[in-house]
């Protein structure tokens, strides 16, 4: 039987938060710690994104020379931890003076590999210098210590940490993971039919065309000199048998750390409070305009990348669009709000949001301040009835007997100084995009008539900034916001994994992901995907097809009372308890013990 190794797992976002794979790291590291005395993350160092949660530490005793001899090389070394739960050892590496490095780097490996990388610029040029100075990092340290080591590598950028090991014939497992595929990723996002395809494709080819061929002979190069080759997903697993010509062996689903997440008792409060914040935001964006009875009222939401065609996007815009039609000629009661949480580039907040905003709280402090006064005409009114039950009676309450005329002529002035836009309807992104007529989301808007007039039950706000908790509108986090929606939807074309459906199902708010996605395969897998979290059909569905399950879906939650509500939250988050990290880390484990028999027996 083998020791446990020491693993070094090696990905551009440790302490550098650029998608998904951050999620991944920053969840299961406690899982890892637990079954790993030695576990050690690597990643680049950017001072700028260390600062927020890497804490510096001095180089422990067994690296010391490690570091001092990669430092004549001009790689620099910052020990330290990741300031995340289970504080994990995490090893930045500073590879801007191994710059002068990337051209002999670049002939070795096409020399080595046949990775073309002879026009590329420094998006792949950086990412396999760091990688590289990876390599020389646990190469040294397998030369200086008898311990058995596996190295995990995460998608084509920390990929030449395995292919310096394997080039210098270094004793260590090899793990290499891809996410996606860089060639399936580019095919889909140009909207071709990739899954219908993939027998034909001729990747490298493909590749060549577009200019990624660095790229995609770097990952491929990677799976097949991987002691064991892991994808995310069962639909990766597929597109990477076709495209890099190498069956993943073991699938390393993603999960989550659902003990971090709050149970269904912490959801159903913060969705209350949450909501009401969400439903005074929309109040100061449409009341302007035209009102609509808030409790009627649903709100969903979309959250990504901006990825049109791959995030689903624009089946998504045209499902709404039918949606509309549907509420419209059923004369429905309800009106449903759909918020585009997609950041791309922005000028300016719109003006008319900003003041609204400050017109709106002016209105509600002015409420405040006569509240007192108002409490007391309340108890009065009701003081006076002599007789049983006059109390109910709505001449009780007429605002005459709870507002002094004063109070009137201000919140009347107040109601008066409201801005709108020219146009006369709300708008529909909350900034001024730079060559906006020109943006594709609010094209689809206007192609599908979804302008947020008064007669639309569907209503659409384009949110093109992240949500930090301080960006001056709806002013709630990514996870405070998700809390005060009633649905998430996800109806990606591609989608290796698909993070947000799972993270919204585990804040117990119901989503719709696809089966172009491992977290919609993997859920039917499971018998799962008609409530709770819906699995949408895309794999081998025409658009017209998709568009049709997808605006039955919606119309058929548009139309479940609270009731119905509360049992979908409560499904959700049963759902989400599927794919704990507590589960998911074995397949993690299983990977490492294979990679470790492989280069050790």
């Amino acid at each position: 039987m083998h020791p446990i190794p020491t693993l070094f797992e090696v990905s551009w976002e440790v302490c550098n938060k650029v998608g998904g794979i951050y999620t991944v790291l920053e969840s299961k590291a406690s899982f890892m710690q637990e079954h790993y005395p030695n576990y050690y993350l690597i990643g680049p160092y950017f001072a700028q994104q260390a600062k927020f949660d890497f804490l510096e530490t001095p180089v422990p005793e067994p690296f010391k020379n490690i570091c001092k001899d990669l430092e004549k090389e001009g790689i620099l070394c910052h020990f330290g931890t990741w300031e995340i739960k289970g504080h994990p050892n995490a090893i930045l590496l500073d590879f801007k003076s191994f710059a002068g490095q990337k051209d002999a780097y670049k002939k070795t490996y096409w020399e080595q590999y046949q990775i073309d990388s002879l026009t590329s610029g420094w998006d792949f040029e950086e990412p396999m210098l760091w990688a590289t100075a990876a390599g020389k990092f646990i190469a040294a340290y397998t030369k200086q210590n008898q311990d058995h080591v596996v190295v995990h590598a995460h998608e084509w950028l920390a990929g030449f940490t395995l292919l310096y090991l394997h080039m210098r014939k270094i004793q260590a497992g090899r793990v290499f993971t891809t996410h996606a595929t860089t060639v399936g990723r580019v095919l889909s996002a140009e909207g071709y039919d990739l899954y219908s395809n993939l027998d034909t494709i001729h990747a490298d080819e493909e590749a060549k065309k577009r200019n990624v061929q660095d790229k995609h002979l770097t990952e491929k190069a990677c799976a097949h000199h991987a002691h064991v080759f892991t994808t995310v997903s069962e639909i990766t697993g597929m597109e990477a048998e076709k495209i890099l010509n190498k069956k993943p062996e073991v699938l390393v689903l993603n999960g989550l750390d659902i003990g971090k997440f709050p149970s269904f008792e912490e959801t159903s409060v913060k969705h209350q409070i949450n909501r009401e914040i969400i439903r005074e935001f929309f109040s100061l964006y449409f009341f302007p305009y035209y009102y609509f009875d808030p409790e009627q009222t649903l709100t969903l939401f979309i959250v990504g990348r901006y990825e049109y065609k791959n995030k689903g996007i624009d089946i998504f815009i045209k499902s709404l669009a039918r949606l509309n039609q549907l509420l419209i000629q059923e004369q429905s009661k309800k009106t449903v709000v759909a918020f585009f949480w997609i950041p791309r580039d922005v000028l300016r907040a719109k003006e008319s949001l900003a003041k609204n905003k400050t017109i709106y709280h002016q209105m509600k402090d002015s409420i405040h301040d006569s509240f007192p006064a108002i409490q007391t005409r309340i108890i009065n009114n009701i003081m006076q009835c002599n007789n049983a039950g006059c109390y109910t009676s709505e001449e009780s309450f007429h605002k005459e007997h709870l507002f002094t005329h004063e109070d009137l002529q201000q919140m009347k002035k107040i109601r008066l100084s409201f801005t709108t836009d020219p146009n006369g309807l709300p708008p529909l992104s909350t900034h001024d995009l730079a060559g906006e007529q020109d943006d594709a989301i609010i094209k689809s808007f206007h192609e599908h008539g979804l302008t947020n007039s008064q007669e639309n039950k569907v209503k659409v706000i384009f949110y093109p900034v992240y949500l930090s908790g301080v960006d001056g509108l709806v002013d709630l986090p990514y996870y405070e916001a998700i809390k005060g929606c009633h649905l998430g939807l996800f109806p990606s074309y591609y989608e290796p994994w698909g993070y947000t459906p799972l993270e919204s199902a585990a804040l117990g708010v119901p989503s719709l992901t696809t089966d172009l996605g491992g977290f919609g395969r993997f859920l039917l897998s499971k018998q799962k995907g008609d409530s709770g979290v819906y699995v949408l059909q895309r794999y081998k569905k025409s658009d017209e097809e998709t568009i049709q399950s997808f605006t039955a879906i919606l119309h058929d939650f548009s139309n479940l009372d609270r009731k119905g509500r509360v049992a979908q939250k409560l499904v959700a988050k049963q759902i989400s308890n599927l794919a704990d990290w507590k589960i998911f880390i074995n397949y993690y484990i299983q990977a490492h013990t294979l990679a470790q028999e492989r280069a050790y027996s």
